[in-house]
């Protein structure tokens, strides 16, 4: 009866942490979509010069490498998705910056 007890515990605390890695990834998405339309607007607008668009496409995919090696193991930790949340900070700033930087 136990065992059973156990296993059943276990299985409620797998699902749980499956499902948080679930919502983060979700998230985390979100926010990479939402960059990802503002660099295809400034493009469109003229605001981003060819180089600034694609150091800013770099950016991206350095994110996105990222979120692929951490999501691997099934989990992400709350230190690997702080250090995706603070990298899509700093590309937020960097797309703001060079779609405000005056250069054509």
């Amino acid at each position: 009866m136990k065992i059973k007890l156990v296993i059943i515990v276990m299985f409620i605390i797998g699902m749980n942490y499956t499902s948080q890695a679930q919502v983060t990834q979700r998230k985390v998405g979100k926010t990479q979509v939402k960059q990802q339309k503002r660099i295809k607007q400034g493009i469109e607008s003229g605001e981003l010069t060819k180089g600034e668009s694609c150091q800013l496409q770099k950016q991206q995919l350095n994110i996105q490498r990222i979120k692929r090696k951490v999501a691997a193991d099934g989990l992400i930790t709350r230190k690997e998705k702080l250090i995706i949340k603070n990298k899509q900070k700093k590309a937020s700033r960097n797309i703001a910056r060079k779609k405000h930087n005056n250069r054509n």
